[in-house]
C-alpha cells in the first residue's frame, strides 16, 4: 500500500472478527517495530504477545472493554527505563521510543489488513501483575490486532492551520 494512503486508511478499530492472525502477518509486524528508530539506536523496549484465548477474564483487568480482549492478539509496548536515552534535563526517552514503536506495529498491522486501536487508557498495576512484568519495564500503551468487522468510519481531524506553527 501506498504510504499516504495507508496513514489515511488506519484508524481505531473497536470489533474484530474472532479469525486468527496468521503468524507470518505478526511476524512481519513483529519485524516492522524491531526497525523503529529508538535514541540512540538503544531499542530499551520489550513487545508482549499476547494470545487471548481462554484469558478474556484476565486480559479485561487491564482494560475492561470486551472489544479490546475479544480481539485474537493483544501487543503490548513497555519502556525499560533504566536502559534508555535520557537527554541532558534528565527527560528519558523510553516512553517516546516505545511510541515510535507502537507506532510502527499499528501502520505495519494496517498494511496488513488488520484492525488496531490504540489503547493507554489501560490499568498499569493492573497489566504489571496480570502479565508479570518485572519492576525495570513500564507498560506504555497496548493494541489488540484482529482482522476488523466491517464498517463505515470517518476519520475526523483538525486543518493544518490549527495545528502548525510557522516561524
Amino acid at each position: 500500500m501506498e504510504y499516504f494512503d495507508l496513514i489515511k486508511q488506519r484508524h481505531s478499530v473497536r470489533a474484530y472478527k474472532p479469525d486468527p492472525v496468521e503468524e507470518e502477518k505478526l511476524n512481519k509486524i513483529l519485524e516492522a517495530a524491531r526497525l523503529a528508530p529508538t535514541a540512540c539506536n538503544l531499542q530499551a523496549f520489550k513487545i508482549l504477545v499476547i494470545h487471548t484465548a481462554g484469558r478474556q477474564q484476565e486480559i479485561s483487568k487491564i482494560y475492561g472493554k470486551e472489544w479490546f480482549y475479544k480481539a485474537p492478539v493483544v501487543l503490548g509496548i513497555c519502556a525499560i527505563p533504566g536502559k534508555a536515552w535520557s537527554r541532558s534535563d534528565g527527560k528519558n526517552y523510553g516512553d517516546i521510543d516505545a511510541a515510535i514503536v507502537m507506532d510502527h506495529i499499528i501502520l505495519a498491522a494496517t498494511d496488513l489488513g488488520l484492525g488496531t486501536c490504540w489503547i493507554g487508557a489501560f490499568n498499569p498495576a493492573a497489566a504489571k501483575e496480570v502479565l508479570k512484568l518485572g519492576d525495570d519495564m513500564e507498560p506504555i500503551a497496548f493494541t489488540p490486532i484482529g482482522y476488523p468487522e466491517t464498517h463505515d468510519f470517518k476519520k475526523v481531524r483538525k486543518n493544518l492551520d490549527e495545528l502548525v506553527i510557522r516561524k
